[in-house]
């Protein structure tokens, strides 16, 4: 199964830290308390997801924990693959 993070931390920095190496963008940080996604952040990087990996994302399936972190959102994309 393909590894993500890479896509995902490069996509996360050019729209919401133009200002932040993509390197010092580690995996764990929390996206979300951390103030890098909001709601509507959070809306941007679903859309970019599907687009980006082919997936659908549901309603039941935003749950916050899902793009708490780099790690996070790629698990997610990683199962909605499988699923798909």
């Amino acid at each position: 199964m393909m590894d993500h993070t890479q896509a995902i931390t490069t996509f996360l920095v050019e729209e919401f830290l133009p200002d932040v190496p993509a390197d010092s963008l580690t995996a764990d940080y929390d996206l979300l308390s951390g103030g890098v996604l909001d709601s509507l952040g959070l809306l941007k990087v679903i859309v970019w997801l599907e687009d980006r990996f082919n997936v659908v994302i549901d309603d039941i399936e935003i749950e916050p924990d899902n793009f708490r972190t780099v790690a996070a959102i790629n698990a997610f994309v990683r199962s909605a693959q499988r699923t798909a």
